[in-house]
């Protein structure tokens, strides 16, 4: 993985929707819809931990994935939610050897990786999900939704033995 490494933008696979965290039975798959607001942050960063945790997936791929979700986050926060109302979706897919981290938020505008100087106290988030990341971009919304979806993938068994 370089951080040259150019990211693919197109459709990704689109898990089953269903709202809420899904239970234990669907083991590789989690979902939750929270308010598009900074406070709920935590709850992201706790949920994906959590159920990575439930995978017994690599402390480190664990730790990439809960940074790099919350970057992306922050992004739907900042720059996709122009209505306090609006909510931001995070799933988590585990297929195989990969990990699939996808945010959804209702703004259309695509994010642009932006080259920060050194004095800039923002701006990196998709540099940071790009270096954590094997590979991220834009898919278009689900069918009768507005907005974007911005991904990334891991190898979820990087690490282990």
């Amino acid at each position: 993985m370089t951080a040259s490494r150019a990211h693919r933008r197109g459709p990704s696979p689109s898990p089953q929707h269903v709202a809420g965290a899904l239970p234990m039975t669907h083991h590789g798959l989690a979902r939750t819809t929270v308010p598009a607001h900074p406070s709920r942050a935590a709850d992201v960063r706790g949920m994906v931990a959590e159920h990575l945790t439930r995978l017994r997936l690599p402390s480190e791929c664990l730790d990439d994935a809960v940074l790099a979700t919350d970057e992306l986050f922050a992004n739907a926060v900042r720059h996709g939610s122009p209505d306090p109302r609006d909510t931001i979706t995070v799933t988590l897919e585990h297929i195989g050897h990969e990990l699939r981290v996808t945010v959804a938020d209702r703004s259309s505008a695509l994010p642009r990786p932006r080259d920060t100087g050194g004095a800039e106290e923002s701006g990196r988030g998709l540099a940071i999900v790009a270096a954590l990341s094997e590979d991220w971009g834009v898919a278009p919304p689900d069918p009768g939704t507005m907005g974007k979806k911005v991904w990334f993938t891991l190898a979820a068994l990087r690490g282990m033995p």
